[in-house]
């Protein structure tokens, strides 16, 4: 009597139902991938703005003129740096924002602008210390 050899594998069938049940959960699970990680850039940024608004004080009180730093390097230079050495660029991207930063003699504003589809929101702070949604001339304050 002859054998017939028993063949051992998946069915083209089966493989194509499984590739079908990966892609729905793919497409499911990326945009929300996505939404937490632009949440999460939004609230990153929020603490770099803290961060600087902090440094920026501390600059002022131990410089003998009390003035805020001219420019955001003079923070990331000095001996011993108040910010790191991330913050020592020509242009400052964190977080998905473009970071913009304007000096005055006695007030300054960061405001960090989203990068399309990093994120969302627009940030500022100035010398009150005060968080604002938008721009600095005219947000809201944030939580």
């Amino acid at each position: 009597m002859i054998k017939l050899r028993q063949k051992k594998g998946f069915t083209l069938v089966e493989v194509m139902i499984v590739v079908a049940i990966i892609g729905l959960l793919a497409a499911i699970a990326i945009p929300n991938l996505l939404r937490a990680r632009i949440n999460a850039n939004d609230g990153a940024v929020k603490g770099d703005l803290r961060a600087f608004s902090t440094a920026a004080e501390s600059y002022r009180a131990a410089d003998v003129s009390t003035r805020y730093p001219g420019a955001v390097t003079d923070l990331s230079v000095a001996s011993p740096p108040y910010l790191d050495s991330t913050w020592n660029a020509a242009t400052i991207t964190k977080h998905g924002h473009g970071i913009t930063y304007v000096a005055g003699a006695a007030s300054y504003s960061m405001t960090a602008n989203p990068i399309t589809n990093s994120a969302t929101a627009t940030f500022c702070i100035s010398e009150s210390g005060v968080l604002m949604s938008g721009t600095c001339a005219g947000g809201s304050p944030v939580a």
